[in-house]
């Protein structure tokens, strides 16, 4: 039995411009070493093309935030430091992914844990999954800075931070929390 605090983790959250595929915005990344969740770094980014109108609905983003903004070519050499750690965790993981795989095309992500997928296996009965139910649900926002909202990267990234932490400690083993079954014991090792 593996200890889930003995992997280093990285959680991260991504807002797009609203266009399909969508192309960043703003990113976060919040580290979990040993079981603790560190500061979060963060990036406003000058996507490639606008922000549309119901993007910014959802987080409150301009284009006006973003005009003076370094591209994402001018920060990816930060974002892949923040970004190597033994495992990435994410709420709805393969949206983050996929913006982040179509801006490192060369980049090989570590070991994924979906916050969704773990909190629908490791809390079973809810309502609903979707990550502000789940803060409100487990208290996830309190003592957050006042600064910080819903729906802007900062924010979701630690709240899906707290949420990862949460549901690991209700996970019986790291095995346990990556879905696997525990070992079998073989017959011929009883004798």
């Amino acid at each position: 039995m593996t200890d889930w605090t003995s992997l280093n983790f990285v959680v991260v959250d991504v807002e797009g411009n609203g266009q399909q595929p969508p192309d960043l915005v703003e990113l976060a990344a919040v580290p979990i070493v040993g079981g603790i969740i560190g500061e979060p770094l963060s990036w406003l980014v000058k996507p490639d093309a606008p922000i549309k109108f119901f993007a910014t609905k959802i987080h409150g983003l301009t284009n006006n935030d973003v005009a003076d903004c370094p591209t994402f070519e001018a920060i990816c050499g930060n974002v892949l430091a923040a970004l190597d750690a033994d495992a990435l965790v994410a709420h709805n993981a393969h949206v983050d992914l996929g913006v982040l795989e179509r801006k490192l095309p060369d980049w090989k992500w570590p070991e994924v844990f979906d916050t969704l997928k773990l909190a629908r296996r490791l809390v079973p009965g809810l309502d609903s999954y979707r990550l502000g139910n789940l803060v409100e649900a487990y208290s996830l926002a309190e003592g957050l800075p006042d600064d910080l909202s819903p729906h802007r990267a900062t924010y979701d990234a630690l709240v899906a931070a707290r949420l990862f932490v949460l549901l690991a400690t209700k996970a019986a083993s790291l095995e346990d929390l990556r879905g696997q079954p525990p070992k079998e014991a073989s017959e011929d090792a009883l004798f």
